[in-house]
């Protein structure tokens, strides 16, 4: 077949692949994102033959030399939180995390045939602790959560306590889920054409497919140098048409991720339930580099877009280009949240298992602030959401962006402190007009502000922490903080003391639990690649 033969199949490829029959022409403007770019493979160099001598068999072609790609990967800085001390810095205040990003990564990492422990900007503890099931109590009141905490010894360190604090929101009733509609906003620029990029995400939404209902409605819109509408307002129950948009998918182009984004805003107004679930899920490596691609650019676009009631799920895939910091940032500031998938049954935990956490917000803006008693306290520190901190003023601004929280999702924090005695002095002189008024058994004081997912005025809980508090199960306490060591240990803490890998596997073989879904187990083996590297 020549030149001009190929390149008529690919044009006849391109218009076919736009035929199902909720499959829209390109918009204005807009070129269409199913391109397969064979002329891009015509374009490659032939294969250099040697010269022929007559008696000896035909050569063989001269393969082309293999270049490595270089690793491009950008993730945030994080700097530790250090000790604060309660006389000068008696409130901590943060914004919730639910993400679970930064241990699949982790796991990427470690699992990789070329096994290593991943850069330490990659590893966010909070997000380790928070990957993870737990057996907390649920609200029993109109709430959307309870607050666990519990306070006990710390296993890296005789002489500080762990004070934890876990917010659960109720088990989802699957069959009272409000009609979702959801825009899958696909990136499928050349950089995506890894097995572990566009064709794991391909099969990752297929999984979100089979769960949907008829109410809900599926539109898919796509980029790769200019972006386009594949598939609008289908039926979550015309499952089939669904997934042949998907199959058609193809990896080409360049990467045009704000005109994507406003896109998929476009389309997901235009199709707005009142009182549903709508919302854009981006499914990306983050490498956007052509367009309205600058960080500051697209977080401006998300956070204009969310003040319509459009929420934001960022599932991220690959590595070698991977761009982790953008993701999160985007996913932040779109009141979302951010997953990444190494795996499929990566993404059956986070689009089946836990679907309607992934998909369902029950509480927006959600902001912690825990006040010590200077009277039992003397100093402590935040471990993780080290990039979710907050000025204490924030804490009664409505007008601050922060966290959201998914249903059937919990949010744990765990603060090293050292308690307050004659042997630890203060490095200020005791405040002269501070009255104590709170009990002596009272270690602090956690405030929880929250917004409805439609409101603008937030609600305030409270709870007061107290040295005998159990509301969460020993082998629960013993296994989050296991999980940040692990975390401590992989960004070479300085709070780590003499604590070691093996340390951890023989504590968490412990306090592994029931571990119904084998995730705990799966930890222990990381812990034992880690230990090796």
């Amino acid at each position: 077949m020549n030149n001009k033969s190929l390149i008529a199949l690919s044009t006849l490829i391109l218009f076919t692949a736009c035929g199902s029959k909720n499959t829209l022409g390109q918009r204005e403007g807009d070129v269409s994102p199913v391109t397969v770019f064979e002329q891009e493979a015509m374009s490659m160099p032939s294969p250099v033959l040697a010269p022929v001598i007559v008696g000896m068999p035909p050569p063989m072609p001269v393969p082309m030399p293999q270049m490595e790609m270089p690793n491009t990967e950008e993730y945030n800085s994080i700097k530790e939180n250090k000790f604060k001390e309660v006389a000068s810095s008696p409130l901590s205040t943060f914004s919730t995390d639910v993400d679970t990003a930064s241990y699949a990564n982790v796991r990427r990492y470690l699992n990789d045939r070329s096994a290593a422990l991943p850069p330490k900007n990659a590893v966010r503890i909070e997000e380790l602790i928070n990957y993870f099931s737990y057996d907390y109590k649920e609200p029993q009141t109109e709430d959307p959560f309870y607050i666990n905490t519990r306070v006990g010894n710390t296993i890296w360190n005789n002489e500080t306590k762990i004070m934890e604090i876990a917010l659960q929101t109720k088990k989802p009733n699957i069959e009272k889920l409000p009609a979702s509609n959801l825009v899958f906003l696909l990136d499928v620029s050349g950089s995506m054409g890894n097995p572990n990029k566009l064709p794991l995400l391909k099969k990752s939404l297929k999984l979100l497919v089979k769960q949907l209902r008829a109410k809900d409605s599926v539109s898919i819109v796509v980029y790769a140098g200019n972006s386009g509408l594949v598939l609008d307002k289908a039926r979550g129950d015309e499952e089939e048409e669904i997934v042949e948009a998907l199959d058609k998918l193809n990896a080409g182009g360049s990467t045009a991720g704000g005109a994507g984004i406003k896109l998929a805003y476009k389309v997901a107004e235009e199709a707005f339930i009142e009182g549903g679930n709508n919302r854009v899920i981006l499914a990306t490596d983050g490498d956007f580099n052509v367009g309205q691609s600058s960080q500051d650019e697209l977080v401006k676009l998300i956070e204009e877009k969310r003040e319509n009631g459009v929420f934001l799920t960022v599932l991220g895939f690959g590595m070698g280009n991977y761009k982790d910091g953008r993701m999160e940032q985007l996913a932040d500031k779109g009141n979302g949240n951010y997953a990444y998938i190494d795996n499929l049954l990566e993404a059956k935990k986070v689009l089946v298992t836990q679907m309607s956490g992934t998909l369902y917000t029950v509480a927006k803006d959600v902001k912690v602030q825990v006040e010590f008693n200077p009277n039992r306290v003397h100093s402590y520190r935040l471990i993780g959401y080290e990039n979710r901190a907050l000025a204490d003023r924030d804490f009664n601004d409505d007008t601050k962006d922060a966290a959201e929280i998914g249903m059937g999702h919990s949010v744990t924090a765990l603060y090293e402190v050292m308690l307050a005695s004659d042997k630890v002095k203060s490095q200020v002189d005791d405040l002269k007009y501070q009255r104590s008024v709170g009990s002596s058994n009272e270690l602090a004081t956690v405030k929880i502000r929250y917004k409805k997912p439609d409101g603008d005025v937030s609600t305030k809980m409270s709870k007061v922490i107290m040295d005998v508090d159990a509301d969460i199960s020993q082998t629960d306490f013993d296994f989050t903080q296991t999980v940040a060591g692990f975390g401590m240990l992989l960004r070479d803490s300085e709070y780590k003391k003499s604590l070691t890998f093996n340390q951890l596997i023989e504590l968490v073989k412990n306090s592994k639990g029931e571990d119904r879904e084998g995730y705990r187990a799966e930890f222990i083996k990381m812990m034992e690649k880690a230990e090796l590297l």
